[in-house]
């Protein structure tokens, strides 16, 4: 990852001019931003290319005026216009023009705003980093922001959806605009202070804490994971001497999400450690296989089913991780590529992106440079208009052929039903 921030600053693609209808998921999935000059009218809408982009780019800067309006639900509309854009469009040109303008809406926004507000700002300003890549102009943004970041996060008396909402946005954001290592360790020990409040005591009992400050402190687990990934070696042998005693203790949480955090940390940490000596050896390790094993197979009857089956699932996994450094890799489709998720440090930094980016994750991994460096696909693949129009299937085309699969199914049934002795009646 840090290969890919030093690799930023190379020629971007241009703002691709949608229509409404193209945001959809399926459009998007498909679309290449560098090379598909398709017009909305071949779409079958009436405007040109050139129309579209210029009523998007309205739209744009209307938000962007919109967030410095007098009415809290105007600046969160024009915020969450602006984050769904960033989310599902690769717009550098025309962000990276305005990229100040938009900062001080989102600094203004985290200073004066309530909580919901506070939480649109955080993850517009992970949005925009994203979007400008590693570089100087994140560097900027992130400098502005950095210290209302920080300052949120340690304040108690803080909104808690706002400090959960910074807990995330900061991590990813120093991931990707943060040039200095040693400030990078920096923001790891503002997340410490919160994550390891939740470590249960010696004695086994866990401290009383409110559902939204567990999530706070899980969020901060999990930014702090994502920081692992770019960490030096000396940094990493520290945080494994440190920590990984410790970390064990958030097994014991009433919060399913802070456990499922902790033991996918716990796995990162070990393949972290293994990746730097093959033989690394743990000294509690069978206590702590014990423990993952007993949530793998979790039947307290106090807890949820569906919290149950979910912490189940992960911890086969993290327990395998542990007890062999295996790990289930996982195939990630976009366009006409594909991409393994083969690693927990992948999946840890595959997780943090879509968080942010959701639906629009396919997208930006063909079109996003800084997303591709980061996950090595090399440069945005050049799909001319006419091989992607051959790829497309439409909604029609699509609704026939699953309208005749269910026909093949039922049919199918049908005759094995027939077949089946009639046992009759008692």
């Amino acid at each position: 990852i840090l290969d890919a921030r030093e690799r930023a600053g190379k020629e971007h693609g241009h703002v691709q001019p949608f229509s409404d209808e193209d945001a959809s998921i399926e459009t998007l999935s498909h679309c290449s931003s560098f090379s598909d000059t398709t017009s909305v009218a071949d779409e079958g809408g009436e405007a040109s290319e050139d129309t579209a982009q210029e009523d998007f780019q309205y739209k744009l800067k209307g938000f962007i005026d919109s967030t410095v309006d007098k009415s809290a639900k105007t600046r969160q509309g024009a915020l969450d216009g602006l984050k769904t854009a960033m989310a599902t469009r690769i717009l550098y040109e025309f962000i990276s023009e305005r990229r100040m303008t938009i900062t001080d809406s989102i600094e203004r926004c985290l200073k004066k705003g309530k909580g919901e507000e506070q939480r649109a700002a955080a993850s517009l300003a992970c949005l925009l980093c994203i979007q400008l890549g590693s570089g100087i102009e994140s560097e900027e943004v992130f400098k502005t922001l950095k210290p209302i970041f920080k300052n949120i996060l340690a304040d108690g008396s803080a909104n808690i959806q706002a400090r959960q909402a910074v807990a995330t946005s900061l991590g990813l954001c120093t991931l990707v605009a943060e040039d200095d290592i040693l400030d990078v360790h920096a923001t790891m020990e503002c997340f410490e202070n919160l994550f390891t409040r939740s470590y249960a005591r010696v004695d086994g009992t866990c401290p009383l804490i409110s559902p939204q400050t567990s999530q706070l402190h899980t969020n901060a687990l999990l930014s702090w994971a994502l920081l692992l990934t770019i960490c030096t070696a000396s940094q990493l042998k520290d945080i494994l001497r440190k920590h990984l005693p410790k970390l064990p203790r958030l097994l014991e949480s009433e919060d399913v999400n802070m456990r499922i955090a902790a033991g996918e940390t716990i796995a990162l940490l070990f393949e972290l450690a293994r990746d730097m000596d093959s033989e690394f050896e743990f000294d509690n390790w069978e206590e702590l296989c014990d423990k993952l094993n007993a949530l793998a197979t979790d039947c307290n009857k106090h807890r949820a089913k569906t919290d149950k089956r979910k912490q189940r699932s992960v911890f086969r996994d993290v327990l395998k991780a542990v007890e062999e450094g295996d790990f289930q890799p996982e195939n990630i489709r976009f366009g006409t590529e594909r991409m393994t998720i083969d690693s927990w440090v992948r999946k840890r930094t595959y997780d943090a992106f879509r968080e942010f980016v959701g639906s629009g994750m396919n997208y930006h991994l063909q079109g996003n440079e800084f997303i591709r460096d980061v996950f090595e696909l090399g440069p945005p693949m050049l799909v001319d208009s006419a091989t992607m129009k051959a790829m497309k299937i439409s909604r029609f085309e699509r609704h026939l052929h699953n309208s005749a699969a269910f026909k093949a199914r039922t049919k199918a049934r049908s005759k094995f039903r027939d077949k089946r002795v009639d046992v009759g009646e008692f």
